[in-house]
């Protein structure tokens, strides 16, 4: 929950995003910032995701539904070769 608040204070626009389980990784809450920088951190389930957000009075969506905003992919691709986010 730290480097959650700690992303969000940090950063302008901050939305979060659940994306579900699959066979190799749980359920996770992705931060994503209006430049398109992110975080994730894994959540126990898509509640806990939605309850973290409520927490930090920011947006949340589903993955599933609306998909990942091209300003991450954007900031994926100008960043390519730098160190993850964490």
């Amino acid at each position: 929950m730290a480097h959650l608040a700690s992303f969000q204070r940090s950063r302008v626009g901050v939305e979060a995003y659940i994306e579900p389980p699959t066979p190799q990784t749980p359920t996770t809450i992705l931060l994503i910032a209006t430049t398109g920088e992110w975080t994730r951190r894994k959540v126990p389930d898509a509640r806990a995701a939605r309850e973290i957000a409520a927490e930090l009075s920011m947006p949340i969506y589903d993955v599933n539904f609306t998909g990942y905003p091209p300003r991450m992919r954007a900031w994926d691709q100008a960043n390519r070769g730098r160190i993850a986010p964490q």
